[in-house]
């Protein structure tokens, strides 16, 4: 968190946000939603350098589309991100007790209540995908205790704020300074513990497929799983609109016998889990972040213009759902992105 920025700066900062806030909500929800949506049909127009990005992300992933479809996802893309930013400071509002069945469509959630019902512990992990904020909340105002992993905003006023809506619900926010004991704290006592987990994890991550490239990913997910040998959860809050309404789902559930045996159950467990937030992303392309650089940081062999280690290609061929063809992409070097 930023310790040198003004008080002067933090409180314009502030004031600019809880302003624009009390604006947004003087109207519906459905509304402003609309009104989001054509800001971020403008940004796609006016912003070029994360328009590329995101386009050239989209064309690699699915490198059968044409241009025009790839350029109707990414400015869906605009427009869904666009409209997050309402929907937090709708969400106290919209989603309680009494209104979360019309607003919510529960498609898969057996697997995951199932083991929140058994009050063991369990990691709930999505993606940059849908509405995540939604998919915690709602889990906290149904009754189910939920701790989630968050970045700290620079603006400690701004931080606090949404926090404080995170958490109106019951669920708990874990922060980057005191994360490790309180992670483990959570689980030994059979709670549960979110994550977003399809950020960037630098040179040093794992690297595993996701969209046919290999890309970096943090180890702390998988090693949390193996260590205390607890299950994952790969869940979703896809919007299903017109307006706030959402879909929830399960794409996967990996259990410990599922990587017992394998030659490196590390490398299994973040393979896996990435390729269920593929399969998420897959549903509804236009609801992913594709403007973050999800594939900056390359192998080592890659940076130094070598083969793919033996021990990488080995873990690969591991993977059940591994073919040639997928292999064969895997072991090209994957195109630079635009900054």
């Amino acid at each position: 968190m930023a310790q040198n920025q003004s008080p002067i700066v933090t409180w314009s900062q502030y004031l600019a946000a809880r302003l624009a806030a009390m604006g947004l909500t003087m109207f519906g929800v459905d509304t402003n939603l609309r009104s989001a949506a054509a800001i971020g049909r403008a940004m796609f127009a006016w912003d070029k350098r994360h328009r590329e990005r995101a386009c050239h992300s989209i064309s690699l992933s699915f490198p059968d589309w044409p241009r025009q479809k790839v350029e109707r996802v990414c400015r869906g893309s605009f427009e869904h991100f666009v409209q997050l930013a309402i929907e937090v400071c709708h969400t106290p509002r919209v989603i309680s007790k009494d209104s979360w069945p019309t607003r919510t469509t529960i498609a898969s959630l057996g697997p995951a209540l199932d083991l929140l019902n058994a009050r063991k512990p369990v990691i709930l992990l999505t993606g940059h995908l849908g509405n995540w904020e939604v998919l915690g909340y709602l889990l906290a105002v149904i009754g189910y205790e939920i701790d989630a992993i968050a970045r700290p905003i620079d603006n400690r006023l701004i931080n606090d704020w949404l926090m404080g809506i995170r958490q109106q619900q019951g669920m708990r926010i874990i922060t980057k300074w005191d994360a490790t004991d309180r992670m483990l704290g959570v689980l030994k006592r059979g709670g549960a513990l979110g994550f977003i987990a399809d950020q960037n994890a630098g040179d040093k991550g794992l690297f595993v497929p996701f969209f046919g490239r290999l890309a970096s990913s943090y180890k702390s997910i998988g090693l949390l799983a193996i260590r205390e040998e607890v299950p994952i959860v790969c869940g979703y809050a896809h919007r299903v609109g017109p307006g706030f309404r959402y879909e929830l789902g399960v794409a996967d559930v990996i259990r410990p016998d599922d990587w017992q045996g394998r030659h490196d159950p590390l490398y299994y467990v973040t393979a896996r889990y990435a390729r269920a937030i593929e399969t998420m992303v897959r549903l509804r392309p236009q609801q992913y972040l594709w403007m973050h650089r999800r594939w900056k940081s390359r192998p080592r062999h890659e940076r130094q213009g070598k083969p793919m280690p033996k021990a990488l290609r080995r873990n690969l061929e591991d993977l059940p759902w591994m073919d040639q063809a997928q292999l064969d992409r895997l072991m090209q070097p994957a195109p630079a992105l635009p900054a």
